[in-house]
């Protein structure tokens, strides 16, 4: 039998099983109820926007958007994003989805944090994005129904989830904070890292070796 929450179906199939057992071995509660909101959040802006996701896909970008926060897809020096679509584009293609369907979620993991782009893209894309902007910081909050919120939050409670959710970025991205220049993540150690100082475009283009 399918799981429903707030009338919200979790897709039934062996993917989005697995993928759920490896968050929540991998990661922390934090990150896994974060996901799955998430989720549920971007179906929500799925049905008002008329759209139609696929709703596996949709799950197991969600589920794996933040996996580089945590466990890094390899030693090289990349944005925790892209660690996680790398991750999400291995598990697809061991469990038989197409190149296309793969290269959905890697793209909807690798552009969550960017701005003005991911709504422009595939439908899996722009709601994961809205989702994570609904849960991140309360995109489209006032418009949701007050029952059905109420109802995911039990499920999935955010506990202290700001100071949480702030401190995972400090802690997976202290270590290579190279990878936050030109995105927000670089707010974030700006702001809890005594000392750190953001390498800006205007930094780089007056520090070229060019002569002019």
């Amino acid at each position: 039998m399918s799981e429903v929450i707030a009338g919200l179906a979790i897709p039934e199939t062996t993917a989005v099983a697995e993928a759920t057992t490896l968050i929540q071995q991998t990661t922390s509660p934090l990150i896994y109820h974060h996901s799955r909101r998430v989720f549920l959040f971007g179906l929500i802006h799925a049905q008002n926007l008329d759209v139609r996701p696929d709703p596996e896909l949709l799950y197991l970008a969600a589920m794996f958007h933040d996996l580089g926060l945590l466990t890094p897809f390899s030693d090289a020096e990349q944005r925790f994003e892209v660690d996680g679509a790398d991750h999400a584009r291995k598990f697809l293609a061991g469990h038989g989805f197409s190149t296309a369907a793969a290269d959905t979620v890697w793209l909807a993991i690798a552009l969550h944090t960017t701005p003005g782009i991911p709504g422009r893209l595939a439908p899996e894309i722009a709601t994961m994005h809205l989702g994570v902007l609904t849960d991140a910081i309360g995109f489209g909050l006032d418009g949701l129904d007050r029952d059905q919120l109420a109802e995911i939050l039990a499920v999935h409670p955010r506990g202290d989830f700001k100071s949480e959710f702030l401190q995972a970025f400090v802690d997976g991205l202290k270590n290579r904070p190279d990878t936050t220049n030109g995105t927000v993540n670089a707010d974030v150690l700006a702001h809890f890292i005594p000392g750190f100082q953001r390498t800006t475009m205007v930094d780089r283009v007056l520090g070229s070796p060019w002569p002019s």
